[in-house]
């Protein structure tokens, strides 16, 4: 029997509370079922006086039930920070229940307020509900993502379907959305800001798109379809984490791992040793254990081995993710569907800076042709170096990468690892840091007295002069089985109007690069520094944001902006200039040789062709899934082995399929978004010709950077935005130019 429960059967203070309002104790019973949803008569039925006094009561009396739970009852901390040491996985079930309850309430006293609607009592009123129930929410994802076992993860079949439920409520009140309207018709006339009228729009918009003049038997389906794709979701990034976190391959022969370089040897050899092995050297699959096999490894049928098992993760095993993807594609069909839209891509393109799926298709099909060619052509170089090398005269697709790497050296002189011991962790955190000092002003402090939820995760705090404290900056970047694979940042809490107070922002981010061993530090590669770079963009658009809604703040911007921020800081990387202040070898101190960094800056562009098409692939195939029929869909294989077939330029491996493991457009928030990255790489590299024109570290260009799109949010549209910043609309040739496509 559950808190609310409780409340409604506690007789003797339904009587003396029934008494002090002189109504009858059936009425009241009435009353109380609407106190948490799911119990009966809409709560905004009840008299607006009356269901205040029902608030106090039963608020008090479940928040003494859960007075030592720390995700309602969290202790005051610095910043606003979360209290990890003391949250355990049950105290989240009663929490968001209680803060449900709480959510529940906020709404109902805004839909039963006899007042007129003003921006105060019904724009802000909604904009300020639900914070307990955020938080909460926010700190569940930050673990779910970081640091969960299955118990923790599976918490998420209990506590998404009612908040679904509830977000669903809330979209389609008819008596929230009449007095959101009466707003919206008189939005140029009250005098309010810009933030303002943004905010209106908004909360307008929300309500249209999500089917409020929908019958309600449509309604209830949208709800039903809601909440079943919660749970397919996370049951498909359940699965892909399990199926990797399966994989254990030790070897004991050293042999097999000729050309390995030294720094993936000791950390496979100290995993083996973690794992309770006897010597040996151990390989999960994870991006620091398989990169350096398929790169570097002369040993052929172990490349086989680990690219098949990368291809086959949650594919025709028992975390299989086939029927998952069938059924998510075919709960989108429907949903458009009943908002007459003829696909899901239709629907979500609505909302976005390329407005329409024709103009994405096109934005696509203009790298196409000329990616092809150019691809055709690096893997007809890679094909002959096999041959000419090893003898090869019909390479696979787990070759690609070793002789890639061994045209490259050919080409240009160089081996990729010869960087990474310029490339300390330490130092490479260091020197972003640096950088965001030069650009923006910034300083960033170390803290050792903020919570973190694992004991590798390092906080920092940032200021600049002008504002003082901007945010919490949260590190959290080596693998671990109870973390999710890939990089990405993610908000402990957001920037804005919280609980009556403007809150600086928390944000963290989360990589799975090459870590240290008992000998020797983490020393990256190239592309782990652009990671850390890129996933550093996305925390500045955080934490340098100025907004003073939430809703609006950071990176809630539209989706197909969201990555401009992140990507243009990858540019950074190629840069003299910047490596200067970070790159030095971790023995000797020294500086990249000039020579070593021009032959890095030549190659910057090797293999562009083929990087485009394998770009391509996932964009087309994300867009496939998103604008077929599901009834024309019968077999995921068949599906995905249709639409490859435009980019393919080697056999199918039997055995593998990128569908089953693709987390971004079926678990993440990608679906019909996948082409954002080259969307927002087309206005990084139009944004990044001005710094090159105005010199790299221009304050002027930096500080207009900063104004203009790290601080705004999505308090004006983009397109206003960027062209704020750049005094014209973007190049789309500026893209091609750079990744020398042209």
């Amino acid at each position: 029997m559950d808190n609310c429960q409780r409340l409604l059967i506690d007789n003797s203070r339904l009587k003396l509370f029934s008494a002090q309002i002189k109504i009858r104790s059936t009425y009241f019973s009435r009353i109380c079922d609407n106190f948490c949803p799911g119990f009966g008569v809409r709560i905004s039925e009840t008299p607006v006086k009356v269901m205040k006094e029902i608030k106090n009561i039963a608020r008090n009396t479940l928040l003494s039930d859960l007075k030592s739970n720390p995700l309602v009852h969290p202790p005051k901390l610095k910043y606003n920070a979360v209290p990890f040491d003391l949250i355990k996985t049950e105290h989240f079930e009663p929490a968001v229940k209680f803060a449900l309850c709480e959510a529940e309430n906020e709404i109902a006293m805004i839909e039963s307020n006899l007042e007129p609607a003003t921006f105060e009592n019904t724009i802000l009123a909604m904009e300020c509900s639900g914070s307990l129930m955020n938080r909460i929410m926010l700190i569940y994802r930050i673990l779910h993502g970081h640091e969960s076992d299955n118990d923790f993860k599976d918490l998420a079949t209990k506590l998404y379907p009612p908040l679904t439920e509830f977000g669903h409520r809330i979209i389609t009140s008819k008596p929230l959305f009449k007095r959101v309207e009466h707003v919206h018709k008189k939005r140029m006339d009250l005098g309010l800001t810009g933030e303002q009228i943004r905010l209106v729009e908004e909360n307008y918009n929300d309500f249209i798109k999500n089917g409020i003049n929908l019958n309600q038997k449509d309604q209830d389906d949208l709800k039903a379809i809601n909440i079943e794709l919660s749970k397919v979701s996370n049951k498909f990034a359940q699965n892909v984490l399990n199926s990797r976190n399966t994989f254990e391959y030790t070897i004991t022969d050293a042999k097999e791992l000729d050309g390995v370089p030294e720094t993936a040897m000791k950390l496979m050899a100290q995993t083996a040793t973690d794992k309770g092995h006897d010597g040996g050297w151990t390989i999960l699959l994870q991006m620091p254990f398989t990169h350096p096999v398929m790169t570097y490894a002369k040993n052929r049928k172990l490349r086989e081995f680990i690219f098949k098992s990368l291809g086959s993760v949650a594919y025709n095993d028992e975390f299989d993710n086939q029927e998952n993807i069938l059924n998510k594609v075919d709960l989108l069909y429907r949903f458009s569907r009943l908002l007459g839209f003829d696909t899901y891509a239709d629907y979500v393109l609505q909302d976005r800076m390329a407005e329409s799926l024709t103009t994405v298709k096109g934005f696509l099909d203009s790298f196409y042709k000329i990616s092809k060619t150019q691809a055709i052509n690096d893997l007809a170089e890679v094909k002959l170096l096999a041959q000419k090398m090893d003898g090869l005269k019909d390479p696979q697709p787990w070759d690609m990468g070793y002789y890639t790497e061994k045209l490259k050296q050919k080409k240009y002189g160089f081996n990729t690892e010869e960087l990474r011991p310029y490339f300390k962790m330490d130092n490479v955190i260091t020197g972003v840091f640096k950088i965001a000092e030069k650009l923006y002003g910034l300083q960033f402090e170390e803290k050792f007295d903020i919570q973190t939820f694992h004991p590798s995760v390092k906080t920092y705090s940032v200021s600049d002069a002008k504002y003082g404290h901007l945010g919490i900056l949260m590190l959290d970047l080596f693998p671990r089985t109870t973390k999710r694979n890939g990089a990405w940042m993610a908000t402990l809490q957001p920037q804005g109007l919280i609980d009556g107070s403007s809150r600086r922002p928390i944000a963290c981010m989360g990589a799975n690069l090459m870590p240290g061993t008992n000998d020797q530090p983490s020393l990256l590669s190239l592309q782990e520094v652009k990671t850390i770079f890129h996933e550093f963009g996305h925390a500045l658009h955080h934490i340098l944001s100025q907004c003073t809604y939430t809703s609006l703040s950071g990176t809630r911007v539209l989706w197909d902006f969201v990555e401009l921020p992140s990507q243009i800081m990858e540019n950074w990387v190629y840069e003299k200039e910047a490596l200067d202040l970070f790159a030095v070898h971790y023995e000797t101190g020294e500086s990249i040789p000039d020579d070593l960094l021009k032959k890095v800056q030549d190659a910057k562009n090797f293999m562009a062709g083929r990087s485009s098409l394998g770009q391509l692939n996932g964009e087309y195939l994300d867009l496939a899934w998103y604008t077929t029929n599901p009834k024309n869909i019968t077999d995921v294989t068949d599906f995905e082995d249709k639409i490859d077939a435009k980019t393919r330029l080697m056999p199918k491996v039997n055995g593998t399929n990128s569908s089953c493991s693709f987390s971004h457009i079926f678990a993440g928030g990608y679906a019909v978004g996948y082409y954002s990255y080259r969307w927002a790489e087309s206005l990084d590299a139009d944004a990044y010709e001005l710094f090159k024109e105005k010199g790299i570290f221009n304050k002027e260009t930096a500080s207009s950077f900063r104004e203009n799109i790290l601080s705004k949010g999505n308090t004006i549209h983009p397109k206003k935005l960027y062209k704020k910043f750049r005094g014209r609309q973007p190049d789309p040739k500026a893209l091609m130019r750079r990744n020398g496509l042209t």
